[in-house]
């Protein structure tokens, strides 16, 4: 066990923590200078945090509620996520409580009434607001640590509950949105908040998975070698061949599983039907690609 410990303390490098302090500063940007000026809410813990801030006393600060709320839950899920991870989620969350603070307590920048970039344009701040917080988030994930504990409760209980992580989150935040419409009596800045919500997400997805994803081919022909070689030939790159049988003809065949990016699809196809125009190509998006270094 303790060897287990000091293997993941060694494994944290200086580069994480850099990039996960301006992922905390990001995400504090996106928040204090646009979504809550003009009272809008994130999701999950942060939105959390920025309705109770609104609903208790002055001295109980966002920031407050931002170490309360989250540090336990990601203690909580210490086994499950691991102690490198853990530490890297309580520094993002510090880094995003600390800056949230700065910006509207300390720094000369006046957050009381409206965004001081988009004034009270409540869908210029929701926009805004939720790509530039899904910037931080997505940066946040990508070295290892998260800026909202709601994102390990989803992890844990999801699959108790029979539900996807993603399912998990949404009815989180819909709840959330619900409770925030009737405290304040009013529905137009939860329906806003939504848009906000939205914006994040495909920001995150962004910056986890990439802009430009690979896709993978899945080519089914009889004439394997040909294809594999006009396709080697055309792209400098390897092909994957696996023998196969089909279900009907009961002929030989085999799959060939090809990646490539999306401007390269047309191409590919092209080049495929050329020499066997009853080839069977079946498309499909790749997160990430992974290549062996070689020795």
């Amino acid at each position: 066990m303790k060897g287990n410990l000091k293997q993941e303390l060694r494994s944290l490098k200086p580069v994480n923590f850099a990039a996960l302090t301006l992922a905390g500063i990001i995400y504090a940007i996106g928040v204090t200078v646009f979504i809550a000026p003009v009272d809008l809410y994130d999701s999950g813990m942060s939105g959390t945090s920025m309705l109770l801030g609104q609903v208790t006393p002055a001295f109980l600060h966002l920031s407050f509620f931002l170490i309360v709320l989250n540090v336990p839950l990601f203690l909580y899920g210490l086994r499950r996520q691991g102690l490198a991870s853990t530490i890297y989620s309580i520094y993002t969350v510090g880094v995003y409580a600390l800056f949230a603070w700065l910006i509207t307590d300390v720094l000369p920048i006046d957050v009381s009434i409206a965004s001081p970039l988009a004034g009270k344009d409540l869908l210029l701040c929701a926009i805004f607001g939720g790509v530039i917080s899904g910037a931080g988030s997505g940066l946040a994930i990508r070295y290892g640590g998260a800026v909202d504990g709601i994102e390990i409760i989803a992890v844990i209980f999801a699959k108790k509950l029979g539900l996807s992580v993603g399912n998990f989150m949404m009815i989180y935040n819909v709840i959330l949105y619900i409770i925030c419409g009737t405290v304040i009596h009013s529905w137009i800045l939860p329906l806003y908040s939504i848009v906000t919500c939205v914006a994040a997400l495909k920001t995150v997805d962004a910056i986890v998975e990439g802009f430009d994803r690979a896709k993978c081919a899945m080519i089914v022909t009889t004439k394997p070698v040909e294809i594999g070689l006009e396709l080697s030939e055309a792209f400098e790159s390897g092909v994957t061949q696996v023998e196969a049988r089909g279900g009907y003809s009961q002929q030989d065949k085999a799959i060939i599983y090809f990646v490539v990016n999306r401007f390269q699809v047309t191409k590919m196809k092209s080049i495929v039907h050329s020499i066997d125009p009853k080839a069977f190509i079946s498309i499909s998006e790749v997160v990430d690609v992974f290549r062996a270094e070689k020795e």
